[in-house]
């Protein structure tokens, strides 16, 4: 899609040389891939003024001009991977409308000009561990379904679960979406760690991430949530890092979230 003949040429013509659009956009710290081809199909994207609604388009980073939302793009020249300890209170997304602080506000100006935004989501009632990044594919493996990358949580229930309900938890339970459909959860290994007044505490580790994923688990064993915390993706976890502090990843550590998934891909 190279200078202005890509006026004449059809997107399905563009798919044939070049670098994908979607993954272009996420290298450069636009979003995930995910979210690029949602904006892609959106038609907030445009290449050289032209506005692009088709999956598949190839552009050449080094002679196309890409925009969205009418804001040049340029691609991402370092890459980087941090580890936020992230307090209840932030919203885990780059921006967000209702102005609320987001995790990108615990992060210097510096890091935030190189377009970083989170790999996945935490509520905003939820605290604990979330990674940043400006790599999509990076993005891409740690939370698509198919590479079940562990996240380890602890939570405060109300009540004391009984055996038979923490054995559903490992079973799987049926929870329902936003749209009210039912979704039957994959087993989640968990543990009681402490009983008190004030509840239960469990550490769960599960393979998959729906919205509130947890919550609602614990909501269908007649448990509800009082606090949640994230401690842990895969090898990493929050040691040394208070509420709101942040550290940027080792190449040992970027190696190990991927070396599983880069073999299975």
């Amino acid at each position: 899609m190279s200078e202005q003949k890509s006026e004449r040429k059809t997107e399905s013509e563009s798919t044939l040389e070049g670098e994908r659009l979607s993954r272009f956009l996420a290298h450069a710290g636009v979003a995930s891939r995910r979210h690029a081809e949602e904006l892609i199909t959106a038609g907030r994207v445009q290449v050289n003024g032209q506005t692009i609604t088709t999956q598949g388009v190839r552009i050449d980073p080094e002679r196309d001009q890409i925009s969205v939302d009418g804001k040049a793009i340029q691609a991402a020249t370092q890459k980087v991977y941090l580890l936020v300890h992230k307090p209840a209170g932030y919203v885990s997304t780059a921006h967000d409308p209702q102005h609320r602080p987001t995790v990108l506000a615990l992060v210097t100006p510096e890091i935030r000009r190189l377009r970083v935004y989170p790999v996945g989501r935490l509520d905003i009632d939820t605290s604990g561990l979330l990674l940043l990044t400006n790599d999509g594919d990076f993005a891409l493996q740690l939370t698509h379904p198919r590479y079940s990358t562990e996240k380890h949580y602890e939570a405060l229930v109300q009540g004391n679960p009984s055996p038979e309900a923490l054995d559903a938890l490992r079973q799987g339970v049926t929870i329902y979406e936003d749209d009210g459909s039912p979704y039957q959860t994959s087993s989640a290994q968990v543990r009681v760690l402490r009983q008190s007044a004030a509840g239960t505490s469990l550490v769960l580790t599960l393979h998959e991430g729906h919205k509130r994923q947890v919550r609602r688990m614990l909501r269908a064993i007649g448990h509800p949530v009082r606090q949640l915390t994230r401690i842990g993706v895969g090898n990493l976890t929050l040691k040394g890092l208070a509420a709101g502090q942040w550290r940027h990843l080792t190449d040992a550590e970027i190696r190990q979230l991927t070396k599983d998934h880069t073999t299975g891909s």
